[in-house]
């Protein structure tokens, strides 16, 4: 007679453990970094005449010099670029032509 009685019982126990079991929340990326428009710390204010130039080399280090930013980098269409916001680098953003078509910090 027991043994008539205890499928049903372990049967239930599963279930009962099953029930408390809840999906995991569902995954969300990151918002990204906020875009702040401070053109002061880096010296984009300085080249912005440089806008619409053909990019090159000693363009380049020239418009570094003459910001006076710690450091620059420059972003080609499709380049993988860090999210991270640095006051103190100029970003140069060159087009599918190499011509600067923004200079902004981050």
């Amino acid at each position: 007679m027991p043994f008539k009685v205890l499928p049903p019982v372990i049967a239930g126990l599963l279930l009962a453990g099953c029930a408390g079991m809840t999906a995991p929340p569902a995954h969300e990326s990151a918002p990204p970094p906020p875009r702040v428009e401070s053109r002061a710390e880096c010296g984009a204010a300085q080249v912005q005449d440089r806008v619409g130039r053909e990019y090159s080399e000693a363009l380049g280090e020239s418009i570094r010099a003459e910001s006076g930013a710690a450091a620059m980098r420059v972003i080609r269409p499709g380049d993988a670029v860090t999210l991270d916001y640095r006051p103190d680098r100029l970003n140069v953003r060159l087009d599918d032509d190499d011509v600067i078509s923004e200079i902004d910090c981050g």
